[in-house]
């Protein structure tokens, strides 16, 4: 596991922070105080979610470093990216995990171990995997979840299928990320992508329900500005004057 001591443990919080910073020119004083209701590891999480999602490579790797330095684990980064397949599809899903293996070797050789963390355990569950997914569903959105969904639901059931099934049952019963962490990497990874606001408003909402807040929604949308432009962060943004 890689330790800091002293004097260098402060430092970790700014990482991100100073990744952040790289992109586009922003003052500190109008990035620091949205940024401080997040903290580095989350900082980097939304970084990594929003740069798989998009395909940028180029950025993906210091935010990588960044998120290990920072202490996220292994297995928390790879859960992310595994996670992300389902929004942004297996393309990028499959390149961010290829190069967080490039850059775990490149940490060994340097001499650092980097703290795999708790991994994914698959128990056995007689519960049907529909009804997990939409029980999944219900406790994120608090909100009673017919069988089928209505309209897109009823129109292409196997669609429906997959998401309960797959999606909020097979991944999201994994607890090597909570539902709160997992709506951070969601919201991060739709807020960079064009043409989802109708998801990014269901999952802001689904985000408070898990726990997060309205000014860790804010940095979101500052990390998103940020990473991937203005444009695509005034859409989350809007979401959140709504609220």
């Amino acid at each position: 596991m890689l330790k800091f001591k002293g004097k260098a443990k402060w430092l970790l919080w700014p990482l991100c922070l100073i990744f952040l910073s790289t992109p586009k020119k922003m003052t500190a004083q109008n990035t620091t105080k949205p940024l401080n209701a997040l903290n580095s590891q989350e900082q980097c999480m939304v970084s990594i979610s929003a740069l798989t999602a998009v395909g940028d490579m180029d950025h993906l790797k210091p935010a990588l470093n960044a998120g290990l330095d920072a202490g996220l684990t292994v297995n928390q980064i790879k859960e992310a990216l595994v996670q992300l397949y389902a929004y942004c599809g297996f393309p990028r899903s499959l390149n961010g995990i290829t190069l967080l293996m490039a850059v775990l070797d490149a940490r060994r050789l340097k001499g650092i171990t980097d703290n795999p963390g708790k991994e994914y355990a698959d128990q056995a569950d007689t519960t049907d995997n529909y009804e997990r997914g939409r029980k999944t569903l219900e406790t994120l959105s608090q909100t009673p979840q017919p069988k089928p969904a209505p309209g897109f639901g009823e129109f292409a059931p196997r669609i429906d299928t997959f998401l309960k099934e797959h999606l909020f049952a097979d991944i999201f019963k994994s607890d090597v990320l909570s539902y709160k962490q997992r709506e951070l990497v969601t919201i991060a990874a739709l807020a960079a992508m064009p043409g989802v606001a109708s998801q990014l408003k269901f999952h802001v909402q689904a985000g408070i329900n898990t726990g997060l807040s309205k000014q860790q929604l804010i940095a979101v949308a500052v990390v998103t500005a940020k990473q991937i432009g203005k444009k695509q962060a005034d859409i989350l943004s809007g979401i959140l004057a709504e609220l």
